[in-house]
């Protein structure tokens, strides 16, 4: 039998079970997939040094120190004169030497075939922040790197 045009047919409807059913096996899939958050953050704190009496250290025959005198504005290298802050180009001559000469010797980084260049700035408080930054500029001109600040002597 035929349906009438105008006539009480079915009316289409939309089954949506099967539609629900398959949204959640994704999302079960989904919440099992999705990786679980640490539940904990784990950092390491070194341990405290031992005491230990009549220890000596020696110094690193390869660490350059530049320091800032407050007072004079004087600039040592390794507790060496090398000019003032206002013409630091006698502390970039002094560190283009060492660095050629340690070019020259083969003196590298530990580990590396990269020459030696770390230098690191000692300057207390007082010192006004455009002066440490000439000698960081003089430093970096003479192709130091890295530059580090060093602040065991702040307090002076």
């Amino acid at each position: 039998m035929a349906m009438a045009a105008g006539g009480d047919g079915a009316v289409p409807r939309i089954n949506v079970t099967p539609l629900i059913d398959v949204l959640l096996v994704l999302l079960i899939i989904f919440m099992i997939i999705t990786p679980v958050k640490p539940s904990k953050f784990e950092a390491k704190v070194p341990a405290e040094p031992k005491k230990q009496e009549n220890l000596e250290v020696k110094p690193n025959p390869l660490t350059l120190v530049v320091g800032i005198n407050r007072e004079t504005k004087a600039v040592t290298l390794n507790n060496e004169p090398a000019g003032d802050v206002s013409d630091a180009s006698a502390l970039t001559a002094k560190l283009e030497q060492i660095f050629k000469q340690r070019s020259d010797n083969g003196v590298f980084r530990e580990g590396t075939n990269e020459v030696e260049k770390t230098v690191f700035i000692k300057a207390p408080k007082s010192v006004r922040y455009g002066d440490v930054v000439k000698v960081i500029d003089a430093a970096k001109t003479a192709k130091a790197s890295p530059v580090g600040l060093q602040i065991d002597d702040l307090a002076e």
